[in-house]
């Protein structure tokens, strides 16, 4: 479960990429699109922050699995340690 979110993790920070590059382009080169830097710039970090939340989740739900498995192998230890 915890790789769908790196994998979004990634997403998110590769479209905020291409969001901050997007403040760096002149307003001539997009027509059509919003010309404003600092919205681009807030997108971004928006972006960005959904990234980092999506990642210490990812990061968290792996270490809580794997607590559970090794708490369960340590009670399939003990049970076969048992007469």
């Amino acid at each position: 479960m915890s790789r769908s979110f790196y994998v979004l993790a990634a997403t998110l920070a590769l479209f905020a990429a291409l969001s901050c590059g997007m403040a760096l382009v002149p307003s001539s080169y997009q027509p059509g699109l919003p010309a404003n830097a600092s919205l681009w710039k807030t997108l971004g970090t928006m972006l960005l922050l959904g990234s980092l939340f999506s990642a210490l989740f990812a990061v968290m739900t792996t270490l809580f699995e794997q607590v559970d498995r090794r708490t369960e192998e340590r009670r399939r230890k003990e049970r076969s340690k048992r007469p």
